[in-house]
């Protein structure tokens, strides 16, 4: 079996990024640059690969992503763990990359190699992604959502509250995807790229929380599933949420770095002092309604990190009302029982905008908010 080409220098990177951002037509089936020599390839293009990285995925059918993949250890890797190093230069979960591993997909030098291995300068790993295994997930009647939108390749859906999106641990039975099994909106047997080895996730390209209500899409088709993908990735998708918050909410934007706490890791947190790293994350905030005691607003995503709204509005002092995580209880009687009757965070997607995968057209799905929220919303009116 053939080599991949490399991708020998970051500039030569660099250019290829722009010029896929520019829609020149470099790749084809017979031209595919998967090679990556340095694994610092994908933050060196941070900035001009965003809108590259969605063209890209477009053009290229999922089958490319099976082929193999050689990359040259670099200096700067010499000394680091296999694993830890081929799934960042691969852009995988180091369990995904074990899973390769386990079946005999990642060769050092031709030869098979613990996870632990440390790399040394030109060592050469070749790679052979393997397609994910087939859910596991059963059907599930019992499941109800309302379906807003469904066509061939996309189901769109309104996501009620208590309901978790996929298996996962403490939640294997009756989640939404067991629900769009028993629907046959998917084939259960069909390989839809999970990601994430032993959670079953076909078709699912973006999360609500278990207490977050809203518009949802999924993915029918791993093509479909690969260009929502790109889409969410290069923060294309528009997403407008909205939220009773305790307290006087302020207007404005919220720019902050975003990860998991590193004193409570079910957390996830923006304050410096508690972060080890973290990701750019951009929460637009306008206020919509003052309310007595709370504040209704409506929050418009940049970017979409784990809890974002959630940790951003606690963090500026204003929690989601009902929140049990990042949430506290209110001091205003009032709000607190108010709270206390709604039972879950008060934050519901009510917009969701994004390109068709098939035909490349703009589409746009709303939904208003549940019975709940608007009682607890009448409840709290002046």
């Amino acid at each position: 079996m053939n080599a991949m080409p490399l991708i020998e220098t970051e500039e030569a990177a660099r250019r290829l990024a722009r010029a896929i951002a520019s829609d020149l037509s470099l790749y084809n089936e017979d031209k595919i640059v998967s090679g990556i020599q340095s694994d610092t390839l994908f933050d060196a293009l941070a900035e001009e690969i965003e809108e590259g990285r969605a063209l890209f995925k477009r053009r290229v059918s999922p089958e490319l992503y099976e082929r193999p993949v050689e990359i040259v250890v670099p200096p700067d890797a010499s000394g680091s763990r296999l694993d830890r190093f081929a799934a960042k230069a691969l852009g995988v979960s180091r369990a995904e990359l074990r899973r390769w591993m386990d079946h005999g997909c990642v060769t050092l030098n031709g030869v098979d190699r613990p996870a632990s291995t440390l790399l040394r300068c030109g060592e050469r790993l070749l790679v052979r992604p393997e397609p994910p295994p087939p859910t596991d997930a059963r059907p599930d009647a019992s499941v109800r959502f309302a379906v807003l939108h469904q066509d061939e390749d996309v189901v769109v859906l309104d996501k009620p509250a208590g309901l978790v999106v996929h298996p996962a641990r403490g939640h294997e039975d009756g989640t939404l995807v067991h629900g769009l099994l028993a629907m046959g909106l998917f084939d259960r047997l069909s390989s839809l790229p999970s990601g994430e080895p032993g959670h079953d996730r076909p078709g699912i390209v973006h999360r609500l929380d278990k207490g977050t209500t809203g518009v949802m899409v999924v993915a029918r088709t791993p093509e479909a599933r690969e260009a929502l993908k790109a889409q969410f990735q290069a923060h294309t998708i528009e997403r407008a949420y909205v939220a009773i918050v305790v307290g006087d909410a302020r207007e404005g934007t919220l720019s902050t770095l975003h990860g998991r706490d590193t004193r409570d890791r079910i957390r996830f947190t923006s304050r410096p002092q508690r972060l080890r790293g973290g990701k750019r994350a951009v929460t637009h905030v306008q206020v919509v309604e003052r309310l007595a005691g709370a504040t209704l607003v409506e929050c418009r995503l940049e970017t979409g990190r784990t809890h974002q709204i959630r940790v951003h509005l606690s963090e500026s002092g204003t929690p989601v009302l009902g929140d049990p995580l990042y949430g506290r209880p209110a001091r205003d009687p009032r709000v607190r029982e108010v709270a206390e009757r709604l039972g879950h965070q008060a934050l519901h997607a009510g917009v969701l905008g994004f390109d068709h995968p098939r035909t490349g057209l703009r589409v746009r799905f709303t939904a208003p908010p549940p019975d709940d929220f608007r009682r607890a919303l009448g409840s709290l009116a002046r």
